[in-house]
């Protein structure tokens, strides 16, 4: 079994994608090629995911029962005495996106009027 997911990539690569697996939602593929077609699959993937994120997992022969690749994703895959596990980045080494970056202010302390009104009702 093969699941190949991916996130903000050309539209191009996901009718690629369908002519091997099913797309069971818009950018989740789904199917069981060979480990040879799998493997090319994903250089095409990798090759052509331009700014977009990638996941591939699929079944194995390990404890776990299958593994997985990312492509351009901050959480990757770590071995750990032979089960792979995801390793997420330190809270503070975020990637700034482009709406938490225009923020210069701090924000404003204390209720907002809706909430003053929810809390202790009037008008």
């Amino acid at each position: 079994m093969t699941v190949i997911v991916l996130t903000n990539c050309p539209a191009g690569l996901r009718g690629f994608l369908t002519r091997w697996l099913l797309e069971i939602s818009p950018g989740v593929f789904l199917g069981n090629p060979s480990a040879r077609i799998r493997d090319t699959l994903w250089t095409e993937v990798r090759a052509y995911a331009n700014q977009g994120r990638a996941l591939l997992a699929y079944s194995t022969d390990t404890e776990q029962g299958f593994t997985f690749r990312t492509h351009d994703h901050a959480w990757s895959p770590v071995d750990h005495e032979g089960l792979t596990l995801i390793h997420r980045p330190a809270p503070g080494r975020r990637r700034l996106t482009p709406s938490s970056s225009n923020s210069d202010s701090p924000p404003r302390s204390g209720w907002s009027k809706a909430a003053k009104r929810r809390k202790f009702g009037g008008r």
